[in-house]
């Protein structure tokens, strides 16, 4: 297995990241029809993502929660952190003074 890097080719990233499932799978020791029917897909789409071959972002959310590593996804995309400006405006500064607008007066004032 190699490393993913920025300079990687797209069919090359998808060949690593199937050889890496395939790892996890017989790591488990599980068969491809076993990890299949946990996943919810056909052996096929097991035996396509191992191969490389590009499949749609359900099909890998299953895979993934087949082989107990759905978590895995926080760490390829994490939260956000809040920018500066978001921090800024959560601190809930004390007001400094009221609004011009003069609230309406409800019924019965």
């Amino acid at each position: 297995m190699g490393a993913i890097v920025a300079t990687s080719r797209t069919p090359d990233v998808l060949r690593e990241l199937g050889a890496r499932l395939k790892t996890l799978r017989l790591r488990q020791n599980l068969r491809v029809k076993d990890l299949a029917a946990r996943a919810g897909v056909g052996a096929r789409t097991i035996d396509r993502v191992e191969a490389g071959h590009s499949v749609g972002t359900e099909t890998l959310v299953r895979v993934m929660r087949g082989l107990g590593r759905l978590q895995a996804f926080e760490a390829l995309i994490p939260l956000p952190e809040p920018s500066p400006y978001e921090i800024e405006q959560l601190r809930g500064k004390p007001r400094q003074r009221a609004s011009r607008r003069v609230p309406p007066l409800g019924p019965g004032s």
